[in-house]
C-alpha cells in the first residue's frame, strides 16, 4: 500500500471533515463494510469486514480479517527508539474533540495496538501483574489524532506531535506523552478472526473506515515521534470513509 497515496488521503479527509448532526440514537447498526481478500500480506491484517454498532451511549467497533486477529506482533528490540507497532485502526469522521482533543486538529481513529517495547497505558495493568508499566505487548486501546508528516518521509504520516511548550486541549487519560494520544483503557476483544472495542461516544452520526499499519518509534526519540511506516490493508481501498453509522 502506498503511503504517500494514504497520507493525502488523510489530508482530504481532515480538510473535509464536519460535524455531523444526529439526535437521539438508542441503537443503530451500520451496514457491514466489505473487503476483498489480499494477497502478499499476513492474514491477521487482511480485513474482510469492518462495522460498527450502537447501543444506548456505546459505539463497538469490529474488523474481521482473514486470519487470527492479533497474531502478528512485533518482535521486541529490548528498546525504545526504534520500537515497532502493531494496529488496528478505525478512522472516524468526528472531530478530535469528541475524544477530549483539540478541535481541528487532525483526524481522529481509534486504534487497538500491541509493541512490546513499551508500555504507555500508564493508568493500567491490563496483563494483571501488579506492575502498571509492562503492558504493551497486550493488545490494548488509544484514541489517536493523525496528520500527514513529511518528517516521517515525504507524503507520510504520523500521530500528531505535541511541540515542546504547547498545550493543547487532551483527554483526562492522556499518558504523558509528546503526542495526540490517549490511553482511556477501553479492553479489545480478540475473537477468532475478530477484533472489536466498544468505546463511549456520544449519539451523532459517523462515517467510519478499517485499516492495519504498522507504526516505529524513531529511532532518536524525537519529533516525529511515532511515524506510520506500514499500510497493509484499507477496507475501502481509498480511505473514503463509506462506513455510515446513524
Amino acid at each position: 500500500m502506498k503511503l504517500a497515496y494514504f497520507a493525502a488521503a488523510l489530508a482530504a479527509l481532515a480538510a473535509g471533515q464536519s460535524a455531523q448532526a444526529g439526535g437521539s440514537h438508542a441503537a443503530a447498526h451500520a451496514e457491514p463494510l466489505l473487503s476483498d481478500a489480499k494477497e502478499g500480506i499476513a492474514a491477521d491484517t487482511d480485513i474482510r469486514s469492518v462495522q460498527a454498532s450502537r447501543s444506548g451511549g456505546h459505539v463497538t467497533f469490529r474488523m474481521e480479517t482473514g486470519g487470527a486477529a492479533g497474531s502478528t506482533v512485533p518482535a521486541a528490540t529490548g528498546s525504545l527508539g526504534g520500537a515497532g507497532v502493531q494496529a488496528y485502526v478505525w478512522p472516524l469522521s468526528l472531530d478530535p474533540s469528541a475524544a477530549g482533543f483539540e478541535a481541528g486538529s487532525g483526524t481522529l481513529a481509534l486504534v487497538a495496538t500491541a509493541h512490546p517495547d513499551f508500555d504507555d497505558t500508564p493508568l493500567f495493568d491490563e496483563n494483571g501483574d501488579g506492575d502498571l508499566a509492562n503492558d504493551g505487548a497486550g493488545w490494548h486501546s488509544h484514541w489517536v489524532v493523525l496528520t500527514p508528516n513529511d518528517g516521517c518521509g515525504e507524503g507520510m504520516l504520523s500521530v500528531k506531535d505535541i511541540p515542546e511548550g504547547a498545550a493543547p486541549a487532551l483527554p483526562a487519560t492522556w499518558p504523558g506523552l509528546p503526542l495526540y494520544i490517549d490511553s482511556p483503557g477501553y479492553s479489545p476483544v480478540l475473537n477468532g478472526k475478530e477484533v472489536s472495542l466498544t468505546v463511549p461516544l456520544a449519539a451523532e452520526a459517523l462515517a467510519f473506515d478499517g485499516v492495519t499499519a504498522g507504526l516505529q518509534v524513531n529511532a532518536n526519540i524525537h519529533a516525529p515521534l511515532l511515524c506510520v511506516t506500514d499500510v497493509f490493508d484499507i477496507a475501502s481501498g481509498d480511505l473514503s470513509l463509506p462506513g455510515k453509522l446513524e
